[in-house]
């Protein structure tokens, strides 16, 4: 029987194969009382599985997977954190010394209080960790009943789309040296870190099905389609070959587009656009030449803080934003200080706040900590003898702000000569509009900074008052709303009139419909992942400025959403 589910999806791309059930242990479990003189018995099988699952988890340290992603460690250290978390590792030995009862019922009633302070948080992102928690204690069950984790048998002769209730990034990352062509789940939501590690991993999937795990069963045949979010069981033979033909159209095109990479990104008038891409580590320039891009407009710098028990120091820092440089041949590479706080926290200085998105993040956490902001200075002015490096500095707001970074950069570069260390001395210094008092006072920005670039993720958040990162109001986030479109256009043309470069490196960047969208504001200079490159150039390629300029002008006069994406379909050639 044919059938389709429903899900979130959360990492693009169409995936037609054999499914592959994954099982795990429910918390279904038996409640039993026992004798007293097996209580302590009972206690020892208890702190027997912890100590095993944390010697997985000393395992997956030292021999992490091939294929881990770069949060891989971030992960696995909030798994340990919650292994040791007292409700978890204390308080069910003392319920089953207290109540007589076995170590599976008090996991099971620990975690499911735990579980509930978690969903009492008001931001989504902090009660999508009741995930973590559930998978962390079922990882403790497994020990307890003798399964521990392990990677299933995978058929090699044909494509499999794997299965489950839940997959935690661990479970994730291990199964990806076995060539799973999608992944499936029945719990999570867009912003999970499994979602974030199926994404990293450019494998498709769909996450929230609710029901998949129970309905569908081994080796029915499946068709994933990650950019609806839709799980079509044993299609028939029409949609089969439509969805065959569909992901036969998206490799040919994907190989149509390879034949881009050495050609120009002009404009059908003959305006040349620069296409940069973004980066998270040197590792990464090999997809940005593979691609096409012409440049690094934003190496995210504050992952080489991340997944770690310690802190980069300067000589590390100098070798990864020189090999960055270096790879790029002396094409641009800019390279954003550290941009933590909120959600991206280093082990040991996690600090807590009511609303993170709006505390001691970026600029403001570089400030407050001058000791780190210091030394990462040096490495970048360092590391700019070697290559065309940029400094980007995010989320500023305010002239005090420039001056003090600005001071703290002339301070690292006096440091620097007396100690006759070379670097570039007419390094180009530019900042982020991502808030919207730094987009409304612009002339300050624009007097003080060599360049700038706007972040729209952050720009409208922040304009329209919405997390992006909770599902309730998620659907809010609107990159077309009227004040939104009117920032972006104020920014971009007045840095064309006071001939300050600017770009944009946020997520609009790379999204086909606003590309023409944004080169009738004036934009020249894009920079997206990599792999989306190649499709912006060709949308540039066939674009003509004097085509586009008139229905822009329109766009921004219209203040009726339905108008709005009318428009912009026509813009695009709907």
């Amino acid at each position: 029987m044919s059938f389709t589910l429903h899900g979130i999806a959360v990492s693009s791309g169409i995936a037609i194969g054999r499914a592959h059930l994954v099982s795990h242990t429910s918390f279904e479990v038996s409640h039993y009382t026992l004798p007293k003189n097996l209580v302590a018995d009972e206690v020892a099988r208890f702190d027997a599985a912890l100590q095993a699952a944390r010697a997985e988890f000393a395992n997956l340290r030292s021999h992490p997977p091939a294929m881990a992603a770069a949060e891989f460690d971030t992960f696995l250290e909030l798994h340990e954190m919650i292994l040791a978390d007292t409700q978890i590792s204390v308080a069910p030995r003392e319920m089953i010394e207290r109540e007589q009862c076995n170590a599976e019922w008090a996991l099971k009633i620990q975690t499911d209080q735990l579980v509930a302070q978690f969903e009492e948080f008001e931001d989504a992102y902090l009660r999508e960790r009741q995930m973590d928690v559930r998978q962390v204690a079922e990882r403790l069950l497994k020990h307890l009943v003798g399964h521990p984790g392990h990677q299933p048998p995978v058929r090699q002769d044909v494509e499999t789309i794997l299965i489950a209730h839940d997959l935690s990034p661990a479970d994730l990352i291990q199964f990806k040296p076995q060539q799973f062509a999608a992944f499936v789940t029945d719990l999570g939501g867009a912003t999970s870190h499994t979602a974030i590690v199926a994404r990293s991993l450019n494998t498709p999937c769909v996450v929230g099905l609710h029901h998949a795990r129970t309905l569908v069963r081994e080796d029915d045949l499946l068709i994933l389609d990650g950019e609806q979010g839709v799980l079509i069981v044993n299609p028939d033979k029409h949609v089969l070959a439509e969805y065959r033909l569909r992901q036969s159209e998206r490799e040919l095109e994907r190989k149509k587009l390879k034949r881009l990479r050495t050609a120009r990104a002009n404009t059908l008038d003959g305006t040349p656009i620069e296409l940069h891409a973004n980066i998270e580590k040197p590792e990464d320039i090999a997809d940005v030449r593979e691609n096409g891009a012409t440049g690094v407009g934003l190496f995210r710098s504050e992952f080489l803080f991340l997944n770690r028990n310690d802190l980069p120091g300067e000589e590390e820092q100098f070798e990864a934003y020189r090999a960055a440089a270096e790879g790029m041949d002396g094409q641009p590479v800019t390279i954003r200080t550290f941009d933590l706080g909120a959600d991206k926290q280093i082990k040991g200085a996690e600090r807590v706040a009511s609303n993170p998105a709006l505390g001691l993040r970026a600029i403001r956490l570089c400030l407050a900590e001058p000791q780190m902001f210091r030394s990462q200075l040096r490495a970048l002015l360092r590391a700019s003898h070697y290559g065309n490096i940029k400094i980007l500095i995010p989320m500023l707001s305010s002239a005090s702000e420039i001056n003090q970074t600005l001071q703290f950069i002339d301070a690292t570069k006096t440091m620097l000569e007396a100690e006759g260390i070379p670097f570039d001395r007419d390094i180009k210094v530019g900042g982020m509009i991502e808030i919207p008092a730094a987009a409304l006072a612009l002339n300050v920005f624009t007097k003080k900074l060599d360049f700038l670039s706007i972040g729209t993720n952050d720009l409208i958040q922040y304009t329209l008052a919405i997390d992006r990162t909770d599902e309730e109001v998620a659907h809010l986030y609107d990159p077309l709303h009227p004040a939104v479109l009117q920032l972006l256009s104020h920014v971009i043309g007045t840095c064309n009139k006071l001939g300050v470069p600017v770009s944009l490196c946020g997520e609009m960047a790379g999204e086909l419909p606003y590309t023409r969208l944004l080169l009738g504001f004036g934009l020249r200079q894009f920079s997206m992942f990599s792999a989306q490159v190649p499709s912006i150039k060709q949308r540039v390629l066939t674009s003509s400025l004097s085509q586009v300029a008139p229905l822009t002008q329109k766009i921004l006069r219209a203040d009726d959403p339905m108008k709005i994406r009318e428009l912009l379909d026509r813009l695009n050639g709907g």
